[in-house]
């Protein structure tokens, strides 16, 4: 079995803990102990707390660009609408079930009253990122033919925002997962048949 770094087991320890506690909520000797190392020992892989913060958004947003996408690197642009429905939700599924990516969402949203800084990177993951990536892949849509052309931006606002609810809800009520995945197919069907260029000819 491979040895995870220390580094990485801090830096997995803090985000367990601020999940579960908030940021505030946790001191760097309790994140070392979680790490099962020595209090004084952190501090050769980190300056404090505000350090550890930082470089574990670094690793959050690297490794959410590489399952999800970006504002720089959007992901394959779908030949159709059909791809665009299987590619978003696939999206959804691993925003919901990620284990990173659901400590984060948890800790995003304990946290975003408290603290100013997570509350822009609330902003920015949950709203603002996600929308500027769909702007991309529907102007490369529209661009490709794919896509009635309308105001990029504009619909990726409305495509984004209701699957949020939908996350939303299911992280306040898990249970009502399938109900909610089911909801977001009926969605995209209907966005996938109102714009696409081949049923508005």
């Amino acid at each position: 079995m491979e040895k995870i770094p220390t580094k990485d087991r801090i830096l997995d320890s803090a985000l367990t803990l601020f999940s579960e506690r908030g940021y505030d909520g946790v001191g760097v000797d309790l994140i070392a102990e979680n790490a099962g190392i020595k209090g004084p020992s952190l501090y050769k892989h980190f300056k404090g707390k505000e350090d550890i913060l930082d470089s574990l958004i670094e690793k959050v947003e690297s490794y959410y660009q590489d399952n999800f996408g970006s504002v720089l690197s959007p992901g394959k642009i779908p030949g159709s609408m059909d791809e665009l429905i299987t590619l978003s939700l696939k999206r959804i599924e691993f925003t919901l079930h990620d284990p990173m990516i659901k400590k984060v969402r948890r800790m995003l949203t304990m946290e975003q009253f408290r603290n100013h800084r997570i509350a822009l990177l609330t902003t920015k993951y949950n709203i603002d990122s996600v929308q500027e990536i769909y702007h991309k892949l529907f102007q490369a849509m529209m661009d490709n033919g794919i896509m009635r052309k309308t105001d990029p931006a504009l619909l990726a606002m409305s495509f984004a925002a209701p699957v949020s609810l939908l996350i939303q809800m299911c992280d306040r009520e898990p249970e009502r997962e399938q109900e909610a995945m089911e909801r977001a197919k009926e969605y995209f069907r209907y966005f996938a048949d109102e714009y696409d260029v081949k049923t508005k000819q």
